[in-house]
C-alpha cells in the first residue's frame, strides 16, 4: 500500500497524560496497573486494573463542554486534541476523518440510563444520557469539537478494534477520501464490565503460586488485567512535520476455531494475517525487525500468537508485550500501537513488563535497549476469532 504518515500522538494513559509522559513510562519499564479503589471487588477473585488516576478534564475540555459528554468521550476529545496540537496540521479544510475502536463502548454510561429510567419513569430519565450511550459517542464528540467533516466510524472488534479503525482510516487516505484523518481507541472500566470478566474467569488473580500480576508470555500467566483511557493518533498524506513513521501495511484473517467468547487455535490463521501486511507493506518477512504483540497474559491468546510467531519468524526477531503496562481492550491495543511507534521513533526497544519466565522459543524484550528499527509488526488478536496485523515502517517509500 501507499504509506501513510502518522505525524501526531495523543495519550490519555494509565499512568501517562500526553506523550512524553508516556515515553517516560515506556522507557522507566513502569507497570500502571494498581489495587482498583473506584469500586468494591470484595467476593472477586481478581482487584487490580490499570486506572486513569491523573486526568483532569479540564485541562483539555471546557466545563461547558465537557457535562455533555461520558468519560469515554472526554477521553477521546482530550487525547484528540493533544495528537492535533503534537502533529502540527493545519485543519482549516475540515475534510478530516475520524476512525475510533473500542471493545465495550458506553457500558457505564447505559448503566446510569437505565437506573434513571427504572427509578424515574422514562418521561424523567435524561435524554442526555441517552445521547451518549452509544458506541461511536467519542468519535461523534471529536468531529464536532474539531469541526473535521471526513468519514467518521468506530468499529468495535474487542482487542483488535483499534488497529481495525486504523487500517479502515488509513485505506481512505489510500484512497484519496481524505488528506487526513484521526484514529485510535478509548475504553472506560466500570463495575459490571469488571465483575463479568471476573466471573468468567478471565482476569489474572491471586492463585496460592503468583500474585496478581499481567505476565504475557510468561509460563505463570493466568489472565488478563484490563485497563483504561486511550490514545489517538494524526495520519497523513502529506506529513506535516517528520512521522513517527508511516503505516506500510494491514492484514487481517479470521480463525474460525474461535468461540464467540474466546481465543482459537488456529495459528495458521494469525501467519496468514502477519503474511498479508508484509506483502502488503512490499517487504520481506526479513525485513521485519520487531514485534510489538497483542500477548495479553491469557493461556489460549499468548500460546495462539507465540506459535504463530515462531511458525514466520522462527526465533530471529525479538518480540516486545506491552499489555503488562496498561492492561487490555481497546485503548491498550491504541497504545501498544503508540508504543511501536514511540520505539521506531526512538530507536529502542521497549521492556516486557510482567515477563520474566519464558514460554516461547523467541526473545521476549525483558529490558529496554537501542535497536535498529526499519519495520516493525504489530499483531491484535481478538476473542472471537478477529485478527489484524500492521506494519509500521520508518521511512515513506
Amino acid at each position: 500500500m501507499t504509506r501513510v504518515a502518522i505525524t501526531g500522538i495523543g495519550i490519555v494513559g494509565p499512568g501517562a497524560i500526553g506523550i512524553d509522559a508516556f515515553r517516560a513510562l515506556l522507557a522507566g519499564g513502569r507497570t500502571a496497573i494498581a489495587e482498583v479503589d473506584r469500586f468494591d471487588t470484595t467476593g472477586l477473585t481478581a482487584h487490580k486494573a490499570a486506572l486513569l488516576r491523573d486526568f483532569k478534564v479540564k485541562d483539555f475540555i471546557s466545563p461547558l463542554k465537557s457535562r455533555r459528554m461520558n468519560n469515554l468521550s472526554r477521553y477521546g476529545v482530550s487525547a484528540a486534541k493533544m495528537a492535533v496540537m503534537d502533529s502540527g496540521a493545519d485543519f482549516s479544510s475540515h475534510d478530516v476523518g475520524v476512525a475510533m475502536g473500542t471493545s465495550f463502548g458506553t457500558v457505564q454510561t447505559s448503566v446510569e440510563y437505565m437506573q434513571e429510567y427504572v427509578e424515574r419513569g422514562a418521561a424523567l430519565a435524561p435524554p442526555q444520557l441517552f445521547a451518549e450511550s452509544v458506541a461511536n459517542a467519542p468519535g461523534s464528540h471529536i468531529a464536532i469539537e474539531n469541526g473535521f467533516r471526513g468519514f467518521n466510524v468506530t468499529i468495535t472488534q474487542r482487542e483488535s478494534s483499534a488497529l481495525a479503525a486504523a487500517m479502515y482510516a488509513a485505506s481512505q487516505l489510500v484512497k484519496g477520501t481524505v488528506p487526513a484523518a484521526v484514529v485510535g481507541g478509548v475504553e472506560e472500566i466500570n463495575e459490571m464490565i469488571y465483575s463479568i470478566l471476573d466471573r468468567v474467569g478471565a482476569l489474572a488473580h491471586t492463585n496460592g503460586a503468583v500474585d496478581e500480576v499481567a505476565r504475557p508470555f510468561d509460563r505463570r500467566r493466568n489472565g488478563l488485567v484490563i485497563g483504561e483511557g486511550g490514545a489517538v493518533l494524526v495520519i497523513e498524506r502529506a506529513p506535516s512535520k517528520r512521522p513517527y513513521g508511516y503505516f506500510s501495511g494491514f492484514g487481517i484473517a479470521r480463525d474460525t476455531s474461535a468461540t464467540i467468547s474466546d481465543w482459537g487455535s488456529d495459528a495458521s490463521r494469525v501467519v496468514a494475517a502477519m503474511r498479508a501486511a508484509i506483502d502488503d507493506a512490499e517487504i520481506a518477512v526479513a525485513d521485519i525487525d520487531a514485534i510489538y504483540a497483542s500477548a495479553n497474559s491469557t493461556r489460549r491468546a499468548d500460546d495462539l500468537e507465540a506459535r504463530a510467531i515462531s511458525e514466520l519468524f522462527g526465533d530471529r526477531v525479538p518480540v516486545v508485550a506491552t499489555k503488562g503496562y496498561f492492561g487490555e481492550y481497546a485503548a491498550a491495543g491504541a497504545l501498544q500501537l503508540a508504543s511501536a511507534l514511540v520505539a521506531m521513533s526512538d530507536q529502542q526497544l521497549h521492556a516486557s513488563v510482567g515477563f520474566e519466565e519464558g514460554d516461547t522459543s523467541f526473545e521476549v524484550t525483558r529490558e529496554g535497549r537501542p535497536a535498529q528499527l526499519r519495520h516493525i509488526l504489530l499483531n491484535s488478536i481478538s476473542a472471537g476469532g478477529g485478527i489484524v496485523s500492521a506494519v509500521i515502517s520508518r521511512e515513506g517509500a
